[in-house]
């Protein structure tokens, strides 16, 4: 605090003296104005993001671990036990041994046939053979909207001499004598994974509606052994596919996990991969979990990548830009992010003139001219950009160089400073056409973490975010390439388990989201 002057110090003081004071009490008003200004845009701030529009919100809420691990939080890192059929199909879960009709409580009966041919069993047998009872397994179909009972009648053989018995052929099970079929698995996957439905809801909805009591315990050791056994190999050729793309977008978001090792709180990360969006070839969106935001992540996901990653200003990846053989490419969303919250906050009459509303209609200008070049080719649209978008980069970058020197506190020097901060990599969509011009893709790829988080019941382990990053990845990519997810994953769940009898995986090509031989029915019908 400085020396208060009494007013007769004051008439005492000379010239110069007073002069000197005036010039420091300036300073000092001015240095308070400008922590003043400060402080009423973050209260502006503050206030716009807790009760205005949230069009530039990104961030997830709080809760969103629910949506990984309520899987692993009903099983418990424990396969739920195989029920009978005939537990399942009925109000309560009490088998009456000897009440099979009763057990099956009026759900309909397909009779499937499986035998060998004529001519099979003369070559296996001659002309002496008789056929000995079936042997009888039942499989749980779902049809949308319904359940029917599927009754598989395995036709067995035996030669005269009664020494030589066998069967005819039987399609491969999901798993090792489970009821379940790739029809129910997939709806079970699809309510959870796509509709948002906890396990819970969908218990009481099939028991309500349709008499059958599928546990969520139950339905959870479905997904997980369906990722362990299945679909996991799936990803990681996905994953191989992945790397050989050009360019790609990358983001993380912070998800709680109260049972990891660690002490509570501590914040696990999920890591979203998308191929980029102004790429010719298929969509891939890939999830990665991890306990940690570590450089460590990103650069063993990513190994071996020579491609360019767009994302946000996150050092971890300029790591890897030094460090890796990969570019990184920064994101003018993020760039325009703070001057849109100063904006918003204070109005459109408030903001107009203000260096904020200066910087985020330079930056529209920018989005403004690269939009009418969506449609050109990555050659033709570098080119336009030389032309067209670099001048006002160079503008832009020139601008804000100059007025970070006599901007005081708060977001709109924040945002200055980013830009500056960013230039390098905010720079690198010019050199490139197949480079957007902001990681929204990413961003977008987080959304549906967030969508009916408040349906989602927290738990404590991290088994199952793994097992639900898998199936998000298949969800999305499948979105992604306009297939019908449920259809999609029903498909997979009939394929995947044939592929333990070929030796050359390369089926899985027959299998991918973009592939000409997928059903048509899983296919999304386009709007004319």
């Amino acid at each position: 605090m400085g020396k208060k002057y009494t007013e007769d110090e004051l008439n005492s003081c000379s010239k110069e003296m007073l002069v000197t004071l005036l010039l420091s009490m300036q300073d000092q008003v001015e240095r308070l104005n400008q922590n003043m200004e400060a402080l009423i845009e973050q209260i502006n701030i503050a206030n716009q993001n807790r009760f205005g529009r949230k069009s530039e919100k990104n961030e997830l809420p709080d809760g969103q671990l629910n949506l990984f691990n309520e899987a692993e939080w009903l099983s418990d890192t424990v396969y739920a036990p195989e029920p009978e059929l005939e537990t399942v199909v009925r109000k309560r879960p009490v088998k009456k041994k000897g009440k099979r009709e009763e057990d099956l409580g009026g759900l309909p009966v397909n009779i499937i046939i499986h035998e060998l041919s004529d001519e099979k069993l003369h070559e296996l047998f001659g002309k002496k053979w008789k056929r000995l009872p079936d042997e009888v397994y039942k499989r749980l179909e779902y049809i949308p909207a319904s359940f029917e009972v599927n009754e598989h009648h395995v036709a067995v053989y035996a030669g005269m001499d009664n020494q030589t018995i066998i069967k005819a052929n039987r399609p491969v099970d999901i798993f090792r004598n489970s009821i379940v079929t790739p029809a129910l698995l997939a709806a079970i996957t699809n309510g959870k994974y796509v509709l948002h439905l906890p396990y819970n809801r969908m218990e009481q909805e099939f028991e309500r509606t349709h008499s059958v009591y599928l546990s969520r315990q139950l339905m959870a050791s479905w997904i997980i052994r369906g990722v362990e056994h299945h679909l996991d190999k799936f990803y990681d050729y996905l994953h191989s596919l992945f790397l050989q793309y050009h360019s790609i977008h990358a983001d993380e978001t912070d998800v709680l996990v109260s049972k990891d090792g660690r002490s509570a709180g501590a914040s696990s990360f999920m890591w979203v991969y998308r191929t980029g969006v102004m790429s010719k070839k298929p969509p891939i969106v890939l999830y990665d979990y991890q306990k940690t935001r570590s450089t460590e992540h990103p650069r063993a996901f990513l190994k071996d990548y020579k491609g360019i990653v767009v994302t946000d200003g996150y050092q971890v990846y300029h790591k890897l830009d030094v460090e890796e053989e990969l570019r990184v490419a920064g994101c003018w969303a993020h760039a325009r992010r703070r001057f849109s919250d100063v904006v918003k906050s204070l109005g459109a009459k408030g903001s107009r003139g203000t260096l904020a509303q200066q910087a985020l209609d330079q930056i529209s200008s920018i989005y403004k001219v690269e939009n009418t070049l969506s449609t050109l080719s990555p050659e033709e649209r570098l080119s336009r950009r030389q032309l067209s978008v670099r001048p006002l980069v160079e503008a832009y970058f020139t601008w804000v160089k100059e007025q970070v020197k006599s901007t005081g506190k708060g977001s709109t020097l924040k945002g200055l400073e980013y830009s500056i901060n960013q230039e390098k990599y905010l720079r690198v969509f010019l050199t490139d056409g197949e480079i957007p011009l902001d990681n929204n893709a990413a961003e977008r790829a987080l959304r549906p973490f967030c969508i009916g988080r408040n349906n989602w019941i927290m738990i404590d382990t991290i088994s199952g975010a793994k097992a639900s990053a898998v199936i998000y990845s298949l969800v999305e990519t499948a979105k992604a390439n306009n297939l019908i997810p449920h259809e999609y994953f029903k498909y997979l769940y009939e394929e995947l388990p044939k592929l333990a009898t070929f030796a050359d995986e390369s089926k899985m090509d027959s299998l991918l989201p973009w592939s000409p031989e997928l059903p048509e029915k899983c296919r999304k019908v386009q709007k004319k």
